[in-house]
């Protein structure tokens, strides 16, 4: 398995404010062998953005150049996420909500084909956004119908791009076991349409063992962070090895799968020290 990092672990990585060029430079210096980019949407005057954020109107060309300093820098994309989702979600009340997330997601989809890589993590809505207070809370059955419904109209661009849309085990209070999970995926009928595993997510109600024999194959992509089961809340995210996740187990059950691709580290907010400490732990983990 290859090691790689989340852009947003990198300090103004979340902000969509950190230049691509010295994120993929920190994380080879860190010694990853691949960074997981983001696409942001559009920059505001105010929001702080840099002039290396990565948009859903990137050009082919801008996307080229990418991977031309990544190939002088020696490291990997291992695979594109956006977080747009959660404030724009493809299960909100309002139709223009979802017809835009599903526009961005398309253009995203092309925008992960020019950078060289094959698979897009995808939030596909919530019921309920547990960092957003004043956010709506959607019927579960609804939100199932609504998110089954996006990933249906984004699947062409999938097939076309050859991106997979790898759908992340979040918490939104949706697709809350492994076979359920299993079974929204089965439901679309799409080789493009996989799973994308994030081990400290699901600990909090399961075992990420458990998961991955379940999904099996489903599985695109896995995301790494860990987490203190006593606490219970979002505080209960820690750094690598230092919560309840059983890493042993995971390496062991993603290996009975077959599983040798990337696993990233997205281990937020930015701390310092905690990249160096995160690229630390990945190597004793996986390396």
């Amino acid at each position: 398995m290859k090691i790689s990092a989340s852009y947003w672990m990198f300090e103004g990585g979340l902000e969509a404010a950190k230049p691509i060029a010295e994120a993929m430079q920190e994380a080879k210096d860190l010694g990853f062998d691949a960074i997981e980019l983001a696409v942001a949407g559009e920059p505001s005057p105010s929001d702080g953005r840099g002039e290396g954020v990565l948009t859903h109107h990137a050009t082919q060309t801008q996307c080229e150049d990418i991977i031309a300093t990544a190939q002088k820098i020696g490291i990997e994309i291992s695979s594109v996420a956006s977080g747009e989702s959660w404030t724009c979600s493809p299960t909100a009340n309002d139709p223009e909500h979802r017809a835009k997330i599903i526009d961005f997601t398309r253009k995203a989809l092309q925008v992960t084909k020019w950078l060289g890589t094959d698979a897009y993590l995808f939030v596909p809505g919530a019921v309920d956004v547990f960092f957003l207070p004043d956010a709506e809370v959607i019927d579960y059955d609804v939100c199932y119908e609504r998110a089954g419904e996006a990933v249906r109209q984004i699947l062409p661009a999938a097939e076309q791009t050859g991106v997979a849309i790898c759908i992340e085990n979040v918490w939104n209070k949706f697709l809350l076991s492994p076979l359920e999970m299993r079974d929204f995926i089965d439901s679309l009928n799409s080789k493009m349409v996989g799973a994308y595993f994030d081990v400290g997510n699901v600990l909090l109600t399961g075992y990420p063992d458990q998961w991955i024999r379940i999904l099996g194959k489903r599985i695109k992509r896995v995301h790494v962070k860990d987490f203190k089961v006593s606490v219970g809340t979002a505080e209960g995210f820690v750094d690598l090895l230092e919560g309840d996740v059983n890493f042993e187990a995971v390496k062991k059950a993603l290996t009975e799968i077959g599983y040798d691709g990337y696993v990233t580290a997205e281990l937020l907010p930015f701390e310092q020290g905690r990249p160096q400490k995160t690229a630390q732990a990945m190597k004793s983990i996986f390396k």
